[in-house]
């Protein structure tokens, strides 16, 4: 049995952020939105494909749609950088009078470097997530065209 069948033919699976944290098609919850799933591989971190392997969702629902998701990228790295400031702080500790709040300046840019692939995609499939919904009816009813997809001006972002 292939992998696409193993997935369509799974039990039902409850819509939760989850699924968007693990870069899941949001209208079934199943199939995976980017053809690598290591998104260490650089060449392919953004690679997605153009619709959902098991129920046939379109990702690219229009011209320039995930331009919105580097704010949800930015708010993930801040979040990011707060966490870590503050598991500095616990551990390490800010003072006014040493380098302690340098180092961190330091560690949080290498982490944000090291992050930067999962955070860009955690971004878009967060974004998509905010547009396409939960559909459990999606064996049954196709996945609808975008009236906005422009071939000529696909990728030219």
């Amino acid at each position: 049995m292939s992998d696409k069948e193993l997935s369509v033919n799974a039990p039902d699976v409850r819509p939760s952020a989850l699924n968007a944290l693990r870069c899941k098609c949001p209208r079934c919850r199943r199939g995976d939105m980017f053809v690598s799933k290591n998104p260490y591989r650089l060449r392919e971190t953004l690679k997605m494909h153009e619709t959902c392997p098991v129920c046939g969702q379109y990702f690219d629902l229009e011209v320039g749609f995930y331009y919105g998701s580097s704010y949800v990228s930015y708010a993930l790295s801040i979040a990011l950088s707060v966490a870590s400031l503050i598991g500095w702080w616990l551990i390490v500790g800010l003072g006014l009078y040493d380098n302690r709040f340098v180092y961190w300046l330091g560690f949080n840019a290498v982490l944000l470097l090291l992050m930067q692939p999962l955070l860009m995609r955690l971004g878009r499939s967060l974004w998509i997530f905010f547009f396409v919904s939960y559909d459990p009816d999606w064996r049954t009813t196709p996945a609808t065209k975008p009236e906005r997809l422009n071939d000529d001006q696909k990728n030219n972002w």
